[in-house]
């Protein structure tokens, strides 16, 4: 059985940035283990009206997220329980180490993970680090992607990058999953209206495609269509 790996900071991540690529695995059979860093109790948004606080946040969020899961077929998830927002502070070596047993244990094909600049928020590129130092020091033999923000990468020449250094997956037959999987993540959507539109509206709002960078530029790329 195939397997992938997803290592994230926050829940919403896998759904929001590639979740019409996990549902389209997902439906081809496989395995998915997703590792979120924190639970995201720090999130600015508070559902709407708010009815979360600091407190109530974190819970809420992994009931949100494991909703996200069953949506994207994703089987297994993991947290690491880092307190929202301080991914950049842990020690690295001991993140490393962790995200380090996490691959010896799911043995994965695939793991995608940020970017360690391009990831954006801090919490992303901190966990994007040290999920790409995992992988080496294991010595991974599978592929690592790293995740990127709607179509930036339909042109990677603005980053520094080729695009034979990306991978374009088409999702348009699991926008539906990608959907669900976002207003499983109420507290953090209500806000957005597109999301709550009718299906057929909704749906319109999400590009065809995922884009994924290879982390070993020098890799042969087997398919560009293809993470596996």
């Amino acid at each position: 059985m195939r397997k992938l790996l997803a290592v994230f900071a926050h829940p919403d991540d896998e759904s929001f940035i590639c979740g019409g690529t996990l549902a389209k695995y997902a439906s081809e059979g496989v395995d998915i283990t997703l590792v979120s860093a924190t639970r995201g109790e720090m999130g600015r948004r508070m559902g709407n009206p708010p009815y979360l606080n600091r407190e109530t946040m974190a819970a809420a969020r992994e009931v949100e997220l494991r909703q996200a899961c069953e949506c994207l077929g994703i089987g297994q998830l993991l947290f690491l329980d880092i307190r929202d927002k301080t991914v950049e502070f842990i020690d690295e070596e001991r993140l490393t180490a962790r995200i380090e047993t996490i691959i010896h244990e799911v043995n994965p094909d695939v793991v995608l993970t940020f970017h360690e600049t391009l990831g954006g928020h801090p919490d992303h590129c901190a966990i994007g680090k040290a999920a790409t130092a995992a992988c080496r020091r294991t010595g991974h033999q599978g592929a690592l992607y790293f995740i990127t923000f709607g179509d930036a990468m339909a042109r990677p020449e603005r980053y520094g990058y080729t695009r034979k250094d990306v991978i374009r997956i088409d999702v348009q037959a699991h926008l539906a999953a990608k959907l669900a999987a976002f207003r499983a993540h109420r507290c953090q959507t209500e806000i957005d209206e597109w999301v709550w539109l009718p299906d057929q509206e909704a749906l319109a709002k999400f590009g065809r495609h995922e884009y994924f960078l290879k982390a070993d530029r020098e890799a042969p790329t087997r398919d560009p269509y293809d993470l596996f």
